[in-house]
């Protein structure tokens, strides 16, 4: 099979997606598409021996069963722009290959993000990694933004004085803080592009990062959209129970007691509300 272009992904290629305030997700590059994996999962040179449906069947079969080495054959190449403390959640994803400008040799940009109002939150009480859904008085959120300003302003003038006095720039840099913006290109296969997706765009992700999540869902949306039918019908709307929760699935419909204080059933519910 010769290389593969889509006409969808053809036209969204090298276009920026704004995310936040001033950061932004551009497709630079893809390999492969549905096709390619059709192609991988049956071995064959040939195209056309199969219709379009049991193409897609394939695809839904081989995901659905966690055959996935076929989609490794497909790989994407971003180039992102992004506040340093996402950067840090998101390197934690090891399974990719990527290049980020470097503050020793360029001077940074006054380039800051900035949340937007609605979206400055108190601590949640139970969740200690995230935000509660309490709302913030409109004179505390407006607190916030001024004190965020107010520090990016005074750090970016001294980490400018320092440049304009001659001080390298890989200490300059040194005490800008995590708002800043980064740039990178980041390359990754489709199998485990699919894992970051699942997981940074689960509703307990952090909001900021969340949003590069469904930006860049948007380009496997257009490179292998058979590919993200069947990610959203059996990962990102589907469930995965252990021999433990489909126990109680049985329980409850048999009509025994459960425990629904138990930490098992509540992990139950978060999968399956309507047991709730």
């Amino acid at each position: 099979m010769a290389h593969i272009t889509v006409n969808a992904a053809e036209e969204i290629l090298d276009k920026e997606f704004k995310v936040l305030d001033k950061g932004f997700i551009r497709l630079v590059d893809y390999y492969g598409s549905d096709a390619r994996i059709v192609q991988s999962a049956r071995v064959s040179y040939g195209t056309g021996t199969k219709s379009v449906r049991e193409d897609k069947m394939l695809i839904d079969y081989l995901w659905m069963n966690e055959h996935t080495s076929p989609f490794e054959q497909v790989v994407f190449t971003f180039h992102c722009k992004l506040p340093i403390f996402v950067a840090r959640q998101w390197i934690r994803h090891r399974t990719a290959r990527l290049n980020e400008i470097s503050g020793r040799y360029s001077v940074m940009k006054n380039e800051f993000y900035v949340p937007e109002l609605d979206v400055i939150s108190y601590q949640n009480k139970d969740n200690k990694q995230g935000r509660s859904h309490e709302e913030v008085p409109k004179e505390l959120r407006k607190k916030v933004l001024d004190t965020i300003n107010s520090i990016n302003d005074f750090v970016y003038d001294k980490y400018e004085s320092m440049i304009e006095d001659g001080i390298a720039r890989e200490l300059a840099r040194i005490s800008l803080p995590l708002n800043l913006y980064t740039e990178w290109y980041w390359q990754i296969d489709l199998k485990n592009l699919l894992h970051f997706l699942k997981l940074r765009m689960d509703e307990h992700a952090q909001y900021e990062i969340r949003e590069y999540a469904k930006a860049m869902a948007e380009s496997v949306k257009k490179v292998c959209p058979f590919v993200w039918e069947s990610f959203e019908e059996h990962t990102l709307h589907g469930a995965k129970l252990s021999r433990t929760e489909i126990g109680l699935i049985e329980d409850v419909f048999k009509g025994k007691s459960v425990n629904k204080e138990s930490f098992e059933f509540r992990q139950l519910v978060k999968k399956l509300p309507f047991l709730g």
